[in-house]
């Protein structure tokens, strides 16, 4: 028997850029191909902050916008097409909301370069609601024994990083610098080079992420605030001296982007994953052809990724550092956020 469906719900609105209201709205209804999911929690990011703040290169849907990538619920109702999933499913709606699955991008499995492709909590409305659209093919199929509040974070930020490492080309018993080590994405990160047989030195600042990021299994950590000379204690943090076979930039500042091919050890790959708002990322040409440096970005995961990554959370080797908060709490989320006073991932919690 199908669900009750109301025709309101609560939801977190961008009406104008810097602000977000908490206020009923419409329940969505699913196209021929969509599913309505009942979220119960999402994952808060930094992308959902600067589409709040419209400071990136990218435009947002026209306001009102309702925000959020990282919804985790159950299904309450199908499109006429949407016959691989059933009621009751539970299921995860992720930045990629969407693609045409018909482009060379989409058919190589790179359906996030999809020209086409929608973005949850961007270009259409997201998970920062009680009930969420998305295109049936791209929802993450989450296994019935996970528990939904502590795998939201995972449908994006560990899908973030597991990507990024996939694409750094480490391999067990190499070392690899995750910047940013002490927030959401690299919290999990920390996590996914472990499990991948990997040995990671932590970068970030204040003796709460020190604590964190040794807890989380880095070998090393290193904080930028006081070291004298960050490139110097990387290199020397790896067994040999010679810097770590990759870097992941998780950073949501620039410097950390000009400093990573310093300390890369030659054929190491630095790979850009945080997007800090107006920032660029240069390096010295004839160092990056002579030590045959790699330089490269790495965007959210396909869905084969995304299986991966949450097969990672089923088998118990990934615990996501979270705190739990109502929905209604939201703009307090981003006020911490602004201010860098958050250690791990904020989940909002949509039945408050």
């Amino acid at each position: 028997m199908s669900p009750s469906i109301p025709s309101e719900q609560w939801a977190q609105v961008i009406e104008k850029q810097g602000s977000v209201t908490y206020k009923k709205i419409p329940v969505p209804k699913p196209g021929p191909d969509e599913v309505l999911v009942n979220v119960k929690y999402s994952g808060v990011c930094h992308t959902d902050l600067h589409a709040m703040n419209g400071d990136w290169p990218l435009a947002t849907k026209p306001f009102p916008l309702v925000g959020g990538h990282e919804g985790a619920g159950v299904v309450v109702q199908l499109g006429e097409l949407a016959t691989e999933l059933k009621i009751g499913q539970k299921v995860g709606i992720k930045w990629i909301n969407g693609s045409c699955l018909a482009c060379p991008y989409c058919q190589r499995a790179d359906e996030p370069l999809c020209a086409k492709a929608t973005m949850s909590g961007y270009t259409v409305d997201g998970t920062f609601q009680q009930y969420a659209v998305a295109k049936a093919a791209h929802v993450a199929r989450i296994p019935d024994e996970c528990d939904l509040e502590a795998i939201a974070p995972v449908l994006c930020a560990g899908i973030t990083v597991y990507k990024g490492l996939k694409e750094s080309g480490a391999k067990p018993g190499d070392t690899i610098a995750i910047v940013g080590a002490g927030g959401g994405l690299g919290s999990l990160a920390l996590q996914y080079a472990s499990a991948m047989g990997l040995h990671a030195i932590g970068i970030d600042g204040g003796d709460e992420k020190k604590k964190l990021v040794e807890k989380l299994g880095a070998q090393t950590f290193i904080d930028f605030t006081k070291t004298n000379d960050l490139v110097a204690d990387v290199k020397a943090a790896t067994p040999d001296g010679l810097g770590p076979s990759a870097c992941l930039l998780l950073a949501v500042s620039e410097k950390p982007f000009q400093q990573a091919t310093e300390y890369v050890r030659s054929r190491g790959v630095v790979v850009c994953i945080g997007l800090p708002a107006n920032a660029s990322i240069s390096a010295p040409v004839f160092d990056t052809v002579v030590r045959m440096i790699n330089i490269k970005g790495s965007y959210v995961g396909n869905r084969a990724d995304t299986a991966e990554a949450i097969d990672f959370f089923r088998r118990g080797l990934i615990q996501v550092p979270s705190k739990t908060v109502g929905l209604s709490k939201l703009q307090d989320v981003y006020e911490l956020m602004e201010a860098g006073k958050i250690a791990g991932r904020y989940v909002v919690d949509t039945s408050k």
